[in-house]
């Protein structure tokens, strides 16, 4: 997300702008209209759905909870599960069922025979859940010679699975950078080559792997080619698509009510900020109304400290504009990843999140802990590659890329490289944040992955956030405009 500084913002205290002409972004109109204020939900569940869906979830909670004799059958079904967007049901049953499975990992049991596929998602999902296994286990899958075995080139569906495995790495794990160069180069050789289903979930993942895509987007991908696969299993498939029409339904009920708030003057601010104002006020009362009933007040006060210190970098940014001043790295950095919102708004978002949080999660928070960082660093470096010709074109503070390419006097593409490596380095400090044990509430950490992958969504090739781009229609409408039949 750009910083908001553009240039001459010079405030009057007569509640209009000086003589001094503001430099506009000319963002467009909305794409939405007012789709979302008028459209309504045909989803409301009679006596029997309803029923339905209850039993469905049990009849979902006993399959993850039966033993299998093979952990492999296990892997499967969590696996889909996830995917399908419904794992939140049955987080205890997931858990449990992978603390065994990870048992079994540890203690070599059924794990030296397994094939690619399985071993990969036996990997990612032990890795995704914070068990610290080891990327060794893919060394059987290479020859005398130190590379990938040309013999994996026919397993398809094994080489889908190491790629998405790749992308869980940390920092130093060669071998998994070497697994994502190889699936990836192997994987675009045969994304035209095989069938529907498949297909599909290669140009997916070569897109954006399962890390680093959001879990609705996933579900309602995931629902069609589940169901294609012809092998699923019915009360799942039922059930994720019962569940993802009743999400879909609870978030266009959100989305109106947004767009229903209302706003009252405030007189004493420049015209420009009036309305920003007031809605932003209104949106800290309802926060302090809701929460003071739950003797939770002070996540309110917090986030509005943490709005303080957002709107105060702005100042800092405004400075170096007014002065035509490139910043370092070094001084770019600290303000830049303040600016770009994301600390704000982790800050902002844990206000209504559940027990888990408590006061210890929100000071965690404020410290600066390394996933937050690194959250934004994603999201700050990647909206200033893309967006920043077009920025300094209508006169905007400068950017992480022109900051770069000043100070160590290299091309704009250097810098994007340079820039790009950071960005993926996040990533794997992201991965590492979830091992076991760690500093914050699983639910936090998501929270603050999701926003990452948010940014991977909007920013990647293109601002489909400034410019409403094809992948921000596509996932919106997926979400909430287009239904899924059961």
């Amino acid at each position: 997300m750009s910083s908001q500084i553009s240039s001459n913002l010079v405030p009057s205290h007569d509640g209009n702008t000086s003589k001094e002409n503001r430099h506009l972004a000319n963002f467009r109109p909305s794409f939405w209209g007012d789709i979302f204020l008028s459209s309504t939900s045909e989803m409301e569940l009679d006596a029997g759905t309803q029923q339905e869906y209850e039993e469905l979830k049990q009849e979902v909670r006993r399959m993850l909870v039966v033993n299998m004799d093979k952990s492999f059958q296990k892997l499967h079904i969590i696996d889909a599960v996830q995917r399908l967007g419904v794992a939140y049901h049955f987080e205890k049953e997931i858990e449990e069922a992978l603390q065994i499975i990870y048992h079994h990992h540890c203690n070599h049991i059924e794990v030296d025979g397994d094939d690619l596929y399985t071993t990969a998602v036996r990997f990612r999902l032990l890795r995704e859940h914070g068990f610290d296994v080891h990327c060794e286990t893919f060394n059987k899958f290479k020859d005398e010679k130190g590379n990938f075995k040309e013999s994996l080139i026919g397993d398809v569906k094994g080489m889908l699975e190491l790629y998405e495995a790749a992308h869980f790495q940390l920092h130093g794990e060669n071998i998994l950078e070497e697994a994502l160069s190889f699936t990836t180069f192997h994987l675009k050789l045969v994304e035209t080559t095989v069938d529907y289903p498949l297909s599909t979930q290669i140009a997916n993942a070569l897109k954006r792997p399962l890390r680093k895509s959001l879990p609705r987007l996933i579900a309602r991908s995931y629902i069609s080619i589940y169901e294609a696969y012809g092998t699923q299993d019915e009360n799942l498939m039922k059930f994720a698509k019962l569940d993802f029409k009743i999400l879909q339904h609870l978030h266009k009920m959100e989305i109106n009510k947004i767009n229903r708030w209302d706003t009252s003057c405030i007189d004493q601010l420049p015209n420009y900020m009036k309305l920003w104002y007031s809605e932003t006020l209104n949106v800290y009362k309802d926060m302090e109304d809701l929460m003071s009933k739950e003797g939770k007040a002070y996540r309110v006060q917090l986030a509005i400290e943490a709005m303080k210190r957002q709107s105060q970098v702005y100042f800092v940014e405004a400075k170096w504009l007014h002065e035509n001043y490139i910043p370092t790295m070094e001084e770019y950095m600290p303000i830049a990843l303040v600016s770009c919102g994301y600390w704000f708004i982790t800050i902002s978002s844990f206000v209504g999140m559940e027990e888990s949080i408590t006061k210890e999660t929100f000071n965690w928070a404020f410290n600066d802990p390394k996933i937050i960082r690194a959250s934004s660093i994603i999201c700050r470096l990647m909206s200033d590659i893309v967006g920043h010709k077009v920025e300094q074109e209508r006169g905007h503070v400068s950017s992480a890329v022109e900051c770069y390419m000043k100070q160590y006097g290299v091309s704009m593409q250097k810098a994007y490289d340079e820039l790009y490596k950071q960005i993926n380095n996040a990533w794997k400090d992201i991965n590492e944040e979830f091992l076991k044990p760690t500093a914050a509430p699983t639910s936090a950490l998501n929270r603050i992955l999701n926003l990452a992958r948010v940014i991977d969504l909007l920013y990647t090739g293109e601002d489909a956030y400034t410019e409403v781009g094809e992948s921000a229609k596509t996932s919106i409408t997926a979400l909430l405009i287009d239904t899924i039949p059961i």
